[in-house]
């Protein structure tokens, strides 16, 4: 694929992290330290939605499956949600000062809105558009290189930004809302360019005999494939890792460095930026070890460089220096964790006959919910039983209880993910089977079979 291709394929998931890279990260914040909203509001809404959210994976993936339009099955998804994704991201921040009720039915309502139907109506597509541009695992592992490269980007324009124009803004409610509409503005354009440059090509039905596979046949082929379960964990594994870091270091920064000015956002590009330059790396590096055996040297490297911090964490430069390292880590799984999803699909048609381009990606973005809502829910409830005060206004003062919560989580979260990492990509062994696997299925197409 041309690099101009490669690039406006990134643009989509920078489009959806300047949005979304936001609300699993400063969201919380802003309810909590903003809004007013007790911290236990907050998690019982992120609890709930999760129930509506686990099975609007599924279902978009059937809705794409059986899309026809003139621009494809996955990429007119782009076009159609991006308007209604970028307002329903601008309404979180909109929350009415009135009585507790109707604020917790307000947030339910514009968090699913944003994150059950609008997001997945665009990241479910997006993730599939990729196996429908190319049958390569070498070309998709590209395209997932670069839309984890340029996927922090999108992280550092919003958050890593965030604060420091909320506070030039005025450091309040209305100054979220300028600041999302600002980013929201770029998401749009960056999808458009998606949209634009991004085409459909493959067409495994031209070539061989399909029918209609019942609903309950695809559901079992889907929770059969072995490496499904195996890619949905490390993804997850990922998305609980940005959003412990990304939930709690503005806490971590704020009661335990006393800084909210500044250090958030200089730890957090530094783990961002790292993310960018240690993914642009694998592709030299994916030829000679593989995306298993590069994904599992990262792990533990990032195992490893968090339980350094341990060593010192009361120090901003210790934080700066092994959260870099970190990053590092955990580049190489980031990077290519889609490219696996592509050969998911490939070991599933071969296995049981049945492609399920859509539907993987459905079921498997049930990592990036999990990684997202559940943890952000877990965290709050977590926090409100450490006693944590949700305030507006003038500082407040928490108590000991709720200092200790912040630093365990902090602390003791991405070392526990990483190490499920660790452990699952040791287990992983599709790397090796993958050619033999092509060179049986391309048998099987050619003789028009599935």
């Amino acid at each position: 694929m041309k690099l101009g291709t490669r690039l406006a394929y990134g643009c989509g998931d920078t489009a959806c992290n300047i949005v979304f890279g936001m609300i699993s990260t400063l969201l919380t914040l802003f309810y909590t330290d903003y809004a007013g909203i007790p911290v236990v509001t907050v998690g019982l809404v992120m609890l709930i939605s999760r129930v509506f959210d686990g099975t609007s994976d599924i279902i978009m993936g059937f809705i794409v499956n059986k899309t026809s339009s003139k621009w494809g099955k996955a990429r007119p998804w782009i076009l159609w949600m991006s308007v209604p994704y970028c307002l329903a991201a601008i309404s979180l921040f909109a929350v009415p000062q009135t009585n507790a009720t109707l604020q917790f039915w307000y947030i339910f309502i514009t968090y699913n809105l944003c994150t059950t139907v609008f997001y997945t109506a665009i990241n479910v597509p997006y993730g599939t558009l990729s196996t429908l541009m190319t049958r390569s695992s070498r070309e998709r592992d590209m395209l997932s290189v670069f839309r984890m490269s340029m996927a922090p980007v999108g992280r550092i324009i919003a958050v890593t930004l965030t604060m420091p124009v909320v506070k030039l803004f005025g450091d309040n409610q209305m100054a979220w809302i300028k600041a999302m509409s600002m980013w929201t503005i770029i998401a749009f354009v960056m999808l458009i360019i998606c949209f634009t440059r991004c085409k459909e090509t493959v067409d495994i039905a031209k070539k061989v005999k399909t029918e209609k596979v019942p609903v309950g046949k695809n559901v079992k082929a889907l929770v059969t494939n072995k490496y499904f379960w195996s890619v949905l964990i490390l993804w997850t594994v990922t998305c609980v890792h940005g959003t412990i870091v990304g939930t709690t270091l503005p806490y971590y920064c704020k009661y335990i460095f006393k800084n909210d000015e500044w250090m958030y956002s200089v730890l957090y590009l530094a783990e961002a930026g790292t993310l960018v330059i240690g993914a642009m790396m694998c592709p030299a590096l994916l030829k000679k070890y593989g995306k298993r055996n590069l994904s599992l040297a990262g792990a533990v490297v990032a195992v490893a460089a968090h339980a350094a911090f341990i060593l010192n964490p009361y120090s901003f430069s210790w934080a700066l220096g092994t959260s870099i390292v970190r990053a590092l880590g955990e580049a190489p799984l980031t990077a290519v964790v889609f490219g696996m999803l592509g050969d998911v699909i490939e070991y599933g048609q071969w296995k049981t006959h049945i492609r399920q381009e859509s539907l993987i990606f459905g079921g498997s973005s049930l990592g990036f919910k999990i990684g997202t809502g559940i943890t952000s829910a877990v965290i709050s409830s977590l926090l409100s039983k450490a006693g944590y005060l949700s305030s507006t206004g003038a500082k407040t003062v928490q108590p000991e209880s709720a200092l200790k919560m912040i630093q365990n989580i902090y602390i003791w979260g991405p070392i526990l993910v990483w190490g499920i990492a660790v452990i699952t990509l040791i287990l992983y062994k599709l790397d090796k089977k993958y050619p033999s696997i092509m060179q049986e299925l391309y048998k099987r197409e050619a003789n028009g079979e599935m």
